[in-house]
């Protein structure tokens, strides 16, 4: 016997069945993720068939997680086994940008909670640093990769150390080549003092850092004594070094590059 036509159903009732209102197939058909099984030349009806529910129910999940209509397709065109690397691709980004604009939010709404209070004074002293031998990486990064990349480059630069037996403490600092927004990348360099017997590897470089001047405030953040720092030396990038535990990483606000920073004020206030 000879296979049996699929039947076919009206966009009413197969929107009916797959969740997607009329409009929503009609734009699909135009932008070529699902078109209709036949278009009716006089009337210009379209017709689907039952073997178009699947795909159309995974283009509805897909619209509803937020996946613009060219990831949506890119991931049709590919077989299941390559489809849902796509998709856990496109879906790590929208990890990355949530817990971006989560950062943003936060610190907003702690400047609304807060903004009635009077501004916190902070003692500032001015210390001089002898010179020291650093060890370095540079990246570049937006600052929705900043602090994973600040700690991912410090880490690599302690691993190292440990590697060549060389001496280091918990301090490390970040020098901002560029000013660093989330719309626009720029080159930073992190930075660990260290001594003893030291080779470079690939992008770790060592340098000696000159003596210079360094201005401190102790400040609360998140309830916790932290120590804030700046570098105090005309015509170079900024400086904005972390204190204390090496887990604790400090990124701080950057800062256009040929400036002075003395740090004072809301430092805590993110």
């Amino acid at each position: 016997m000879g296979s049996q036509p699929a039947v076919s159903m009206s966009i009413g009732e197969f929107g009916r069945l797959t969740g997607l209102s009329i409009k929503a197939l009609r734009l699909y058909d135009v932008s070529g993720l699902l078109p209709p099984a036949e278009v009716d030349d006089l009337s210009g009806y379209r017709r689907y068939t039952a073997g178009q529910l699947d795909r159309a129910r995974r283009i509805g999940v897909l619209r509803r997680l937020g996946a613009p209509l060219a990831v949506i397709g890119e991931m049709l065109a590919l077989p299941d086994a390559e489809a849902v690397t796509r998709l856990d691709r496109w879906w790590a980004g929208e990890d990355a940008a949530t817990a971006a604009r989560r950062s943003g939010y936060l610190w907003l709404r702690t400047a609304l909670a807060h903004g009635d209070e009077p501004e916190k004074p902070y003692s500032v002293r001015v210390e001089r640093r002898p010179e020291r031998k650093v060890a370095t990486i540079r990246t570049v990064v937006d600052q929705q990769a900043l602090v994973p990349a600040i700690g991912a480059a410090q880490w690599a630069i302690r691993a190292h150390l440990d590697e060549q037996g060389a001496t280091h403490g918990p301090e490390h600092w970040v020098i901002y080549h560029g000013v660093v927004t989330p719309d626009t990348a720029a080159t930073v360099e992190v930075c660990v003092p260290c001594s003893g017997v030291v080779e470079p590897i690939r992008d770790i470089t060592l340098r000696r850092e000159p003596e210079h001047l360094v201005a401190l405030a102790t400040v609360l953040r998140d309830g916790r004594r932290t120590a804030a720092l700046g570098h105090l030396r005309a015509g170079h990038p900024v400086r904005e070094p972390a204190l204390g535990r090496p887990a604790r990483r400090s990124a701080g606000r950057p800062r256009a590059p040929g400036r002075d920073r003395r740090v004072a004020g809301r430092r805590g206030r993110r």
